[in-house]
């Protein structure tokens, strides 16, 4: 789908409640592929972290923060959606996973792991999120491969996370609040 701002495209994987709207949603994680420098999309009472994914990186303006050049090896950075926020591409197209959480009804924590051996992912979040970016892992949900996702619900004990080969994962907390 079109970008708020029509700026760029976005791919939602996950949004809520089902059936919610830019307008109306308690959280959204979704892809964008940020393909020229401009603006990002304005979004009113909206915590916002974003991680690339894929690309030579972005420079991110958010507010009066300072420039903050994000590459695919850069923690997850967490912004105002309500900042007027500007980027400017680094080498060329980048993807990025964004979270979204709208604020007094949810609130996030964003991860980037690298691992290469078995663990279990243990959370307080009754809602969790695992992206593989790069790799492949085994988990309750089945088999993820790069760009694959997957979402539990209600977690009552930790999940075991089978990897065989250096994997790279992104892991989303969601809370209410």
């Amino acid at each position: 789908m079109p970008w708020k701002n029509g700026g760029g495209e976005t791919r939602e994987i996950a949004a809520s409640p089902a059936g919610a709207t830019l307008d109306n949603m308690d959280w959204r994680v979704s892809l964008a592929t940020v393909a020229t420098d401009g603006p990002f999309s304005l979004f009113k009472g909206i915590q916002r972290t974003l991680c690339v994914i894929h690309g030579a990186g972005i420079q991110l303006q958010a507010g009066d923060s300072m420039p903050a050049d994000l590459y695919v090896t850069s923690e997850p950075y967490a912004f105002d959606g309500e900042a007027v926020t500007s980027a400017r591409l680094i080498d060329g197209p980048i993807a990025d996973l964004n979270v979204m959480t709208r604020r007094g009804r949810f609130r996030h924590n964003v991860r980037r792991l690298v691992r290469n051996d078995t663990f279990l992912l243990d959370t307080q979040a009754p809602t969790l999120i695992v992206y593989c970016v790069r790799g492949d892992l085994q988990c309750a949900a089945g088999t993820l491969q790069a760009d694959d996702t997957a979402i539990f619900d209600r977690i009552a004990t930790p999940i075991r996370i089978l990897i065989t080969q250096t994997t790279e994962l992104v892991v989303v907390e969601l809370f209410p609040e």
